[in-house]
């Protein structure tokens, strides 16, 4: 099964189970995203949900090229791109705090799968970046979006996503992009991260989360995400994107 659904003393749980493939995004993953955001945004049992991917090398390396870059226009790559955008807007405004458990390597779209969490607890071994460019593409599932709307600082933004880089877990602690970093065990890094909020009544943060979703709401972020998503499908036809990619899946 490439994805995993747990609930457990009102924790939701959503693992990227591909290991072998860095876990990276493919159609049955995000059917499974779709799964389990339709089990739990309506469940008040809830109190938070958190994102991860199996095994301790990577939470997830983006979209799987191996499938996807069969998409040679922007007619074809737009309904996968707008789907996973709207799948992280769903992730973005549930009404539970939602943390990324980034427990390896996050890359691309693993990135924005982060991004679209409200927290972002990441290994202190871990590598990430937003490398899109480096394929002559922009992000793609509205994660450019999400981070401009939550950052809210243009220049930092801007540049952590134009210069594509892959960047230390201290320097995206530094950058702000990284809520905390945590030593060892993914499971423990979590429980610890935990124990303060664990002291707060859930509905509380559910009362925060609501006012930052009517935030979003009003600033039509879904609409800007779909958009984005739209950018991307153009890039996405281009030679220089195809040539990029065939590039990166010789070299692996």
């Amino acid at each position: 099964m490439p994805y995993k659904i747990e609930i457990e003393k009102g924790i939701a749980t959503f693992t990227i189970n591909r290991p072998e493939m860095r876990n990276a995004v493919n159609a049955d993953v995000m059917t499974g995203l779709e799964q389990f955001l339709n089990q739990i945004e309506d469940n008040l049992d809830i109190a938070y949900a958190v994102i991860t991917g199996a095994g301790d090398r990577a939470f997830c390396s983006g979209g799987d090229l191996a499938e996807f870059h069969g998409f040679r226009t922007a007619d074809e790559a737009f309904p996968m791109l707008s789907k996973m955008a709207g799948l992280l807007y769903r992730v973005a405004t549930l009404p539970m705090p939602v943390i990324a458990v980034v427990n390896g390597a996050a890359v691309g779209g693993g990135c924005e799968i982060a991004t679209a969490c409200d927290y972002r607890l990441v290994s202190s071994s871990t590598k990430a970046g937003f490398i899109q460019g480096t394929l002559a593409i922009t992000t793609g599932w509205g994660g450019a979006t999400l981070l401009f709307e939550k950052d809210g600082k243009h220049d930092r933004v801007f540049r952590l996503l134009s210069e594509a880089e892959v960047h230390t877990a201290d320097q995206l602690l530094a950058a702000g992009w990284a809520t905390e970093l945590y030593e060892g065990d993914a499971e423990e890094g979590l429980k610890h991260f935990l124990t303060k909020m664990l002291t707060i009544h859930p509905s509380v943060h559910r009362a925060y989360k609501t006012i930052a979703i009517r935030k979003w709401t009003a600033d039509f972020m879904r609409d800007r995400m779909l958009e984005e998503a739209r950018q991307c499908s153009l890039l996405w036809e281009s030679e220089a994107h195809h040539k990029a990619v065939e590039q990166f899946l010789t070299k692996k």
